[in-house]
Parts: C-alpha cells; sequence; structure tokens
C-alpha cells in the first residue's frame, strides 16, 4: 500500500519561509514523479514543481519559480518544498503525489499516489 504522509506548514508572514515534507513508503521513491500542487477555497488545484525522482531533475510554475526549491532525499524517501519569500497569495492546501511512473505532467488527474495535504497560511 502506497502511502504518502505530509509534514510542515502551518502559519507565516508574508515574507517568511516554511518547508513541506512528503515521506513516501509502500513503494520505490526512484523512477518516479513527485509534485506538488496547492488549492485555495474556490479554486482548482494548480500545480506548484515538479521534480523527477532518478535525476532529481525540477520544474516550476512561474507564480513561485525563484521563490520555491523542491528537492529529495532517496536515503528516506522524502520529497521537500522549501517556499521561500512567501506572499499572501501562496495560502492554501498544499498536496504532494506521484505519478507513479517517469512520466511527469502537470496535471493532477495524471498523479496515482496522494498525500493527505497541509495547510499553508500567510499573512501580512
Amino acid at each position: 500500500q502506497v502511502q504518502l504522509v505530509q509534514s510542515g506548514g502551518g502559519s507565516e508572514q508574508v515574507g517568511g519561509s516554511l518547508r513541506l515534507s512528503c515521506e513516501v513508503s509502500g513503494k520505490t521513491f526512484r523512477r518516479d514523479c513527485m509534485g506538488w500542487f496547492r488549492q485555495s477555497p474556490g479554486k482548482e488545484r494548480e500545480p506548484v514543481a515538479l521534480i523527477y525522482t532518478s535525476n532529481a531533475l525540477a520544474n516550476y510554475a512561474n507564480s513561485v519559480k525563484g521563490r520555491f526549491i523542491v528537492s529529495q532525499d532517496e536515503a528516506t524517501n522524502t520529497g521537500y518544498l522549501q517556499m521561500n519569500s512567501l506572499e499572501s497569495e501562496d495560502s492554501g492546501m498544499y498536496y504532494c503525489a506521484l505519478t507513479g511512473s517517469t512520466r511527469c505532467s502537470w496535471r493532477p488527474g495524471d498523479f496515482a499516489y496522494w498525500g493527505q495535504g497541509t495547510q499553508v497560511t500567510v499573512s501580512s
């Protein structure tokens, strides 16, 4: 049984930083694609960042480029999303997900496994 367990998040002021973690169990972390998504009330779930776990190649949404950093630790099967220079628009529920294959996608529907979500609230 594949499980993604998220931790981190919480409340922070504008300009601050937060780090999210996503620990994977039940499958190998390698040769997969991990995505980070966020969703605000009344809005669709939007992609934030992707990372190919085979080579740690990362891609970012324009809205977070230069501020967020996605990384991984193969030894612990854990992915991370470091969020810096937070803006109020970054508030929302954040999810990590795996496609279950080496294929990466910006579409939530292409991801087979999801974390439980963690709330991020950025206030001024």
